[in-house]
This record gives structure tokens, sequence and C-alpha cells, in this order.
């Protein structure tokens, strides 16, 4: 089982941007499709954004959509969500996970692995 982990999160500025960065510790990471999750304080976890195993598909949620951009590297192992254009209703905490492309889109969460502990991302001025 994949086991990934996140960083790069912090407090930003409305406007403002973070790179958020996941990491596996598998050398078979190019077999998942990754998504990034992120849950509200009273809110269930919803999906941002998703990249297929050779980063040939992406997917983004409308809220995202426009200001988001995910991108892997396959030879470091790494997912990277950056995020531009930032809003207060983004501040939550932000997890990676891996599964099937299709999984990630429809967001079924029981299917996916490698949960990390997340990053706390807050944008407040």
């Amino acid at each position: 089982q994949v086991q990934l982990v996140e960083s790069g999160g912090g407090s930003v500025q409305p406007g403002g941007s973070l790179r958020l960065s996941c990491a596996a510790s598998r050398n078979t990471f190019d077999n998942y499709a990754i998504g990034w999750f992120r849950q509200a304080p009273g809110k269930e976890r919803e999906g941002v954004a998703c990249i297929s195993s050779y980063g040939g598909l992406t997917n983004y949620s409308d809220s995202v959509k426009g200001r988001f951009s995910i991108s892997r590297d396959n030879a470091k192992s790494t997912v990277d969500l950056q995020m531009n254009s930032l809003k207060p209703e983004d501040t939550a905490v932000y997890y990676c996970a891996a599964g099937h492309y299709t999984y990630l889109v429809q967001g079924l969460i029981r299917y996916l692995e490698g949960w990390g502990q997340g990053t706390q991302v807050t944008v407040s001025s």
C-alpha cells in the first residue's frame, strides 16, 4: 500500500498563493492516480483536484477551477497542487490520496488509500 505525506501548507492573505506537495513512499507511485482533498471544520471531506497515473488527465472541482493546478513528477514520486488567488473559503486541511482515476473523480473516498496527516491551509486577512 502506498503511503503519502503532504507538505507546503501555511497561512496566506486572500489573493495569495501556496504550493502543496504530496510525496509517496513507494517506487510504484506511477501505478496510481493521485487526488487532493480538503476538509474544513464541520464539513465533509471534498475532492479538489486529481491527476491520472502518467499525468495525461486532470480534473478539478468547480470551486477551484481556473485557480488551482495539479501536476506530478513520477521520477520524484510527487504530486503538487499550485493554489493561486486563494479565498477564505479555501481554508481547510488538505490531504492527498491514491487510487483509480475514476474513483478520484467521483470522490469515492472509501476506495482510496495512502491518506496522510494532511497540511493546514489558512486564508485570512
